[in-house]
């Protein structure tokens, strides 16, 4: 009978006769809703894996029969908590066992399974984290939506401004492979989809080596998404704006206080225009522009001082 998250269930198989062999390999897919191909998900990289762990995220259906039927150990959610609360059971699963790999997979068929080895030999050649890309290879480029092309670069270009220096040509991809030292720093604040970027903001934090390896995702599969994608896109940006805001204190403030600071530049020269003009000072331009300067002058010394 599978358990609450919160009390990990044990696992069916004596992880510590796996652990003899090396490196051993867990791999681990979030799954709400996925009776249609979460099993089939699971027979396909149970060959390369030496064990298989579903996160059931409140499933409505049939999800969690049909993954133990298959082969995987299910951690289940009792109510749904979300995509990065799924991630969040992952990395604690894969903490408690201890495998030298930990590869994430989408429970919805639109990886290819068979792909799994390609980023265990990816992390054998020195990296810490693997991420699998969209945009490496020119089949993966034709294959993808127009929207979803321009959403996914948009949050990429976000992730890149959280991040140390690093960069990802695909940020939002759920397909990664992480080691021991990786997944060991994770540690997933909210819920939500932005929970990918937040992790590679961590990864990089801790610089943390980073590598990409190309993949195909099948986007002719129906009800591969329990949210409307453009509402996803806006909540993980939105999420990113705040990390930025944090994190990128001088960007952040910067690029707001510079568009604010050419209002206030263009009152108080319109200001000027008019008295050179009629001799006139409109008064309630010239206040308002010298206001917005003044605010301006203020918030970027806070920035300079560490305030923000």
């Amino acid at each position: 009978m599978t358990q609450e998250t919160d009390i990990i269930q044990q696992m069916t198989q004596d992880f510590d006769e796996i652990a003899s062999r090396k490196p051993t390999v867990m791999v681990a897919m979030p799954a709400y809703n996925e009776e249609r191909r979460v099993g089939n998900t699971v027979s396909g990289v149970k060959p390369y894996a030496d064990v298989v762990v579903v996160v059931d995220d409140g499933s409505k259906d049939k999800t969690v029969a049909v993954a133990e039927e298959a082969g995987a150990v299910v951690v289940r959610h009792r109510r749904n908590k979300g995509y990065g609360g799924a991630l969040n059971t992952i990395f604690s699963t894969a903490k408690k066992y201890k495998p030298d790999i930990l590869v994430i997979i989408d429970s919805d068929g639109q990886h290819n399974p068979e792909d799994v080895p390609r980023f265990v030999s990816k992390i054998a050649e020195g990296y810490d984290v693997v991420i699998g890309s969209r945009f490496l290879t020119q089949e993966s480029k034709v294959v993808i939506p127009g929207y979803r092309k321009l959403g996914m670069k948009v949050l990429d270009t976000a992730t890149d401004m959280v991040m140390n220096g690093a960069h990802v040509s695909d940020s939002q991809s759920g397909f990664r492979a992480y080691t021991r030292d990786a997944y060991n720093v994770v540690n997933i604040s909210g819920n939500g989809m932005s929970a990918g970027s937040e992790i590679l903001m961590q990864i990089s934090d801790r610089k943390l080596a980073i590598g990409e390896i190309p993949i195909s995702v099948r986007y002719d599969l129906e009800d591969t998404s329990s949210q409307n994608p453009i509402r996803h896109g806006v909540s993980v940006l939105m999420n990113l704006v705040r990390f930025i805001s944090i994190r990128r204190p001088m960007t952040f403030f910067g690029l707001g206080g510079g568009f604010v600071l050419l209002v206030g530049l263009g009152l108080c020269i319109w200001a000027l225009q008019v008295f050179m003009m009629d001799g006139s000072l409109p008064l309630t331009i010239a206040l308002g522009g010298g206001l917005i300067l003044y605010s301006i002058s203020q918030m970027m010394s806070m920035v300079v001082v560490g305030k923000y």
